[in-house]
């Protein structure tokens, strides 16, 4: 870029520097020509490189090859018989084609910092431990099951489950979240993240290659693979539209003069405005902007911990009527807690301190947020004789005491009366009872948590427009109520199986409008056929998720559902921006085509038409990166 920069301010003092001379000395006509033709090829000699490589090619029909043609033209025209040389336009035409161009690579440049932060998340080095010494390696060399050392401010180079220390670990390279996030013993991390103040020792689950950074950046990286409707029809217009506006210069240069009284004096004048006619008609504008903006809309995205996989994703999500949610992981957050304490007979702390003893050793996800609600095992109780009944639930002697912890038929088969709760009015989920020495002591309702912003991730999708929200699950009818009135979803589906969910994806494909789209937005794992069939599918909460990241068309790299809305509006954002570049670069084009046709237009205002137009469309399309 600095290269071209020179190039372009040496040009324009020679240029200059020839215009002062032609003024002041006499010169034939190819003595002018020697003076132009210097600041002419330091400007302009990779532009005519290229546009002979095209013709060598058999493709030729390129800004490049019109600049070329054009310009060269208006270096020959003043050798024809009663033609004004124009070598002053020929040599200001190129300058302010490469202008253009430079506004184009600091514009490409601009688009590129975001992607080139994300190629920073992945750490050059790794320190791992071998033969009781840490040494270090190129994350490549880490083997799977091997240990790796992070110490505080290194990125974590693999991904993988801690086995000593804690940390809060940064994990805004991935999600555009600035809130740091604990680490445990046990815990999982992921590649990319910046470990911020423990040491910790980390088992890799996965080589260099398979690990989540890696695949974030090789999915941004092939992003531009997936071209949208509008770039595509581009590439398709300017491929038919050259060589058109080529034989229609033509036909104006060689045409008209055959009705003028004198055909070699009338052809300069008609040569003229058919070079004109090409410099205006450089399809550059459009070729370079609409690209551009898309690319600066996935980047700008990316930077907001949203991967959109391609520019066709984009058309798909601004045009998005219908979005359906999977419930767990997505609405709610997928992890059971407890949401009330009712005793009958003792307090709520004693009751949570029971029934967490008595499920202290089950795997179950109840008897973990059990444990989690009443975290101190270590209270000097005695227990003894845990024993977990199938279908019922799980019992033991608690310092003499006989407690057993489950559903309605637990309480049934120990003698326990269980009692209606009004309390219950209001809390939706799993109700654990508990009895002591057979005699019902309360219970404890469990469920999982809707996310903070699901209710205005649903508001913000309803005031972008988006005419219905559905949500399917396969949890009972009652909690799929509870969850749809709570959010505000105009209907939801409850007890479904994957198929199921197949099914009511398809039915609403064909009830959505004609001409929108319907996006699905799951956890990426168990909804991978659904994700696949819907226009668009939306990964939530794919943080480490190799289904998520390889079964959707975008992922958010949280587990926000108000990121879906912020998607929506990058998408039509960067579609707004792209139709207002074609709009404006084929109407004023076409404006001065016919102004050129008819010797309206002189080099200069055809300047503006190509490398001006195409100047401010570049300069519009950098506002992607600001969706």
């Amino acid at each position: 870029m600095n290269k071209k920069l020179l190039r372009i301010i040496l040009s324009a003092v020679l240029l200059l520097a020839a215009w002062l001379v032609n003024r002041n000395i006499a010169m034939p006509v190819w003595g002018q020509l020697l003076v132009y033709l210097v600041p002419y090829l330091i400007v302009g000699y990779d532009v005519l490189g290229e546009a002979w490589e095209g013709i060598r090619e058999g493709d030729p029909f390129d800004e490049d090859f019109l600049m070329a043609v054009a310009t060269i033209g208006a270096l020959l025209i003043g050798f024809l018989p009663g033609a004004e040389p124009q070598f002053p336009e020929a040599v200001f035409v190129m300058l302010f084609f490469q202008v253009g161009e430079l506004f184009e690579d600091y514009a490409e440049d601009r688009s590129r910092e975001s992607i080139t932060k994300l190629m920073d998340i992945r750490p050059d080095t790794a320190n791992v431990e071998r033969g009781g010494q840490v040494i270090v390696v190129a994350p490549a060399d880490v083997k799977v099951g091997e240990t790796i050392v992070v110490k505080p401010g290194e990125k974590i180079p693999l991904d993988g489950t801690v086995v000593e220390g804690s940390s809060s670990l940064d994990t805004v390279a991935l999600t555009g979240e600035s809130i740091p996030r604990g680490v445990d013993v046990g815990g999982e991390v992921i590649s990319g993240c910046v470990n911020i103040s423990g040491v910790l020792r980390i088992k890799t689950t996965k080589s260099f290659g398979e690990s989540t950074a890696s695949k974030i950046v090789d999915l941004v990286e092939n992003a531009s693979a997936n071209k949208s409707r509008s770039e595509t029809f581009i590439t398709r217009f300017a491929h038919v539209y050259t060589p058109i506006v080529v034989f229609m210069a033509l036909a104006l240069a060689f045409i008209p003069p055959f009705f003028s009284p004198s055909y070699a004096d009338a052809f300069g004048t008609w040569l003229y405005r058919a070079l004109t006619f090409l410099v205006v008609s450089c399809p550059c504008a459009l070729v370079i902007s609409v690209p551009l903006t898309f690319f600066g809309g996935i980047g700008g995205a990316s930077r907001r911990g949203i991967l959109i996989k391609g520019g066709n994703y984009m058309d798909v999500l601004a045009r998005c009527s219908t979005v359906v949610f999977d419930k767990t992981g997505t609405l709610t957050k997928g992890v059971f807690a407890v949401d009330a304490v009712h005793p009958d007979r003792m307090d709520a702390n004693e009751l949570l301190h029971l029934a967490a003893h008595v499920e202290r050793f089950s795997t179950h996800p109840i008897a973990a947020a059990l444990r989690q609600a009443y975290p101190d095992e270590h209270d000097n109780c005695r227990v003894e004789d845990i024993e977990e009944v199938a279908g019922y639930g799980v019992q033991a002697m608690i310092n003499g005491h006989r407690v057993c912890v489950g559903n309605e038929k637990m309480m049934h088969k120990v003698g326990a009366e269980v009692h209606s709760c009004v309390k219950c009015q209001g809390h939706v989920g799993t109700v654990v009872h508990v009895a002591v020495d057979g005699s019902y002591a309360g219970h404890v309702v469990i469920s999982d948590q809707v996310k903070p912003d699901a209710r205005e991730a649903v508001a913000s999708l309803k005031r972008l427009g988006v005419q219905r929200t559905v949500m399917l699950t396969g949890d009972h009818e009652q909690v799929g109520m509870f969850v749809a009135d709570t959010l505000g979803l105009d209907e939801y589906h409850a007890g479904l199986l994957p198929a199921d969910k197949v099914e009511h994806v398809e039915r609403l494909l064909r009830e959505k409008p004609a001409g929108t789209s319907l996006a699905f937005v799951g956890d990426g794992i168990n909804d991978a056929p659904v994700l696949a069939r819907a226009d668009v599918g939306i990964a939530m909460g794919a943080l480490g998720s190799d289904a998520a990241i390889e079964a959707a068309d975008v992922v958010l790299m949280d587990d926000k559902p108000s990121k879906i809305a912020v998607a929506i509006r990058v998408a039509r954002h960067t579609l707004r921006i792209a139709r207002q570049n074609a709009g404006f670069a084929i109407g004023v084009k076409v404006a001065i085509l016919v102004l050129a046709a008819f010797g309206l237009a002189g080099m200069g205002l055809a300047v503006f038409g190509d490398v001006g137009v195409m100047v401010l469309c570049v300069i519009n399309a950098t506002r992607a990166l600001r969706a």
